[in-house]
């Protein structure tokens, strides 16, 4: 086994174990603020250990055609139930519009036509997920760099939030609408891509439609679904717990490199 393989399959082990974790003690980790503590520095200590090892702007491993997976399992939301979401796919997304805005020069509002015209790339990848599997896809998307060069991302904005339609947890009403954040590098690196396109076809429902993000160096919980809106941002204290995305909020690593 590669040292690539056997790295990718340690960071997963420990992602699972992470998350298992978690889900049995979330509580006690919430009251504790020492263990906050313990965990945030271990999380800047495993990001900067990868960022010093690894060329972030290194391109992942891409597939061939005869590789895409039969079966490529759609988790987290499938089939959002909030209400802007469900009149956009009633009328074919014909209204949506993705909104680019926050620290940029020039915000913008782009239909699916507008999205579609833009600066794409094509990518067969594998999907590595957090649960411990893995998928290879074909996708299809406009390259999310040029589109912040067109908006114009001012000098102080250091992230990229993803706002999303769906809302993950409605039992809590502190959760909001899903949501996840990448930084600059990852935002410029020429495999990130909004999808909006799966093995040569419109991006179905269950796996994001309109758009979702394609952030192939990250594990599969920062390929966020359902994309509304994409802001540029100076500090990600604002938006949900403060960490940086919706299962960062409850526990996980905001940097996910694979």
């Amino acid at each position: 086994m590669s040292a690539d393989a056997n790295r990718r399959g340690w960071l997963k082990a420990m992602a699972a174990s992470a998350g298992g974790l978690w889900a049995a003690a979330c509580d006690k980790i919430n009251d504790d603020p020492k263990v906050q503590q313990v965990l945030q520095s271990a999380e800047g200590l495993t990001r900067r250990t990868q960022r010093a090892l690894i060329d972030r702007m290194a391109l992942a491993r891409e597939f061939a055609e005869a590789d895409i997976s039969k079966d490529f399992r759609a988790n987290g939301s499938i089939s959002p139930g909030d209400a802007d979401y469900r009149t956009h796919l009633l009328g074919g997304f014909k209204d949506y519009r993705l909104v680019v805005d926050g620290l940029v020069e020039r915000p913008l509002a782009l239909s699916l036509v507008d999205l579609r015209a833009q600066a794409s790339r094509t990518q067969i990848t594998r999907h590595d997920c957090v649960e411990g599997w893995s998928s290879i896809a074909k996708w299809r998307g406009a390259r999310l760099s040029p589109l912040l060069d067109r908006a114009g991302v001012k000098r102080e904005a250091r992230y990229i939030v993803f706002h999303c339609f769906d809302t993950l947890d409605p039992e809590d009403p502190k959760a909001g609408k899903y949501y996840e954040s990448i930084d600059l590098v990852d935002a410029h690196h020429p495999q990130t891509i909004l999808a909006y396109e799966m093995n040569g076809q419109p991006l179905p429902v269950g796996h994001g439609a309109p758009v979702r993000l394609r952030v192939e160096r990250q594990l599969g919980y920062k390929q966020a679904k359902y994309i509304s809106r994409i802001e540029a941002v100076a500090d990600l204290a604002p938006f949900g717990r403060g960490k940086g995305g919706f299962w960062e909020d409850r526990g996980y690593e905001w940097y996910a490199g694979i």
